[in-house]
C-alpha cells in the first residue's frame, strides 16, 4: 500500500502525462488514500480528463474535485453564444432524444428534460460539457423509463455476470422498484463504473447508487 505522499507524487506524475489536461494550477493534497483536487483549470472539460487520469493511479479511494474554471480569453463566451452551442450539440449527438433542455446562466448549463435511459442522460452531459467557455454543467434530466421494473435486479446480476471485468461475487444488488443500489466492493475505478453502466442499461430503471467501495 502506497503511503499518501507515494500516492500524491504517483497523482502528479499521472495528471503531467495526460494529454487532455494542460493546467499547470491544479493542486493536489492526500490523505488516507482520498485525493483532492484544487486551483484552476481553463475548461470544464479538463476537470473530467483530470478525474479519469487520476482513476487510473492504483490507491486512490475517492476524489474530492474543488477546482475552478478559470476561462482563457479565447474561450470566454457570453451566455447567448453558448446556448446557441448547446442546442445545436444536443440537437447533433444522435443519444439525446428530444425533450431535452438547457438554460445557461454565467457560462453555467443547466439540463432538464426527461429521458428513457441513463445513457441518454449521460449523452446530454457529455454532448455540452467539451464546448468552448463553459464553466460547469448541472443534470437534472429524470431518466422515466418506459418499462415497469418487475426483474430489475436479476437483470442486472445476469449482466455483472456476464461481464468478464466484473468480480460479480462482490457485488450486491438492491432494489426499491425502479432504483437501484450497488454495494461491496470493486478492485479498481473501471470495474466501479463498468458495474454502475451495467445497472442503468438494466430496462426499467431510473436511478443508480453507485456505493461500490474501491479494495486494493
Amino acid at each position: 500500500m502506497k503511503t499518501d505522499l507515494e500516492l500524491k507524487t504517483s497523482v502528479l506524475q499521472e495528471l503531467g502525462w495526460e494529454p487532455a489536461v494542460t493546467s499547470t494550477d491544479i493542486v493536489v493534497s492526500v490523505s488516507q488514500g482520498v485525493v483532492t483536487l484544487g486551483g484552476t483549470v481553463p475548461h470544464f472539460a479538463e476537470k473530467g480528463a483530470a478525474e479519469r487520469a487520476i482513476q487510473r493511479v492504483p490507491g486512490v479511494k475517492a476524489i474530492v474535485e474543488r477546482m475552478e474554471v478559470h476561462l482563457v480569453n479565447d474561450a470566454n463566451r457570453q451566455d447567448p453564444e453558448i446556448a446557441q452551442a448547446v442546442v445545436n450539440s444536443l440537437r447533433w449527438h444522435v443519444w439525446v432524444p428530444n425533450g431535452v433542455r438547457a438554460t445557461v446562466e454565467n457560462g453555467w448549463i443547466t439540463l432538464t428534460g426527461t429521458v428513457t435511459w441513463g445513457y441518454q442522460r449521460d449523452s446530454a452531459f457529455s454532448a455540452v460539457s467539451c464546448l468552448s467557455g463553459v464553466k460547469g454543467v448541472t443534470n437534472e434530466i429524470v431518466v422515466k423509463p418506459s418499462v415497469q421494473a418487475a426483474t430489475v435486479k436479476n437483470e442486472i446480476e445476469n449482466a455483472l455476470e456476464r461481464d468478464a471485468h466484473i468480480d460479480a461475487g462482490k457485488i450486491q444488488v438492491t432494489a426499491d422498484g425502479s432504483k437501484v443500489t450497488l454495494s461491496g466492493t470493486a478492485s479498481s475505478w473501471h470495474e466501479r463504473q463498468d458495474a454502475g453502466i451495467a445497472a442503468w442499461n438494466a430496462p426499467g430503471v431510473s436511478s443508480v447508487e453507485n456505493n461500490l467501495a474501491l479494495s486494493y
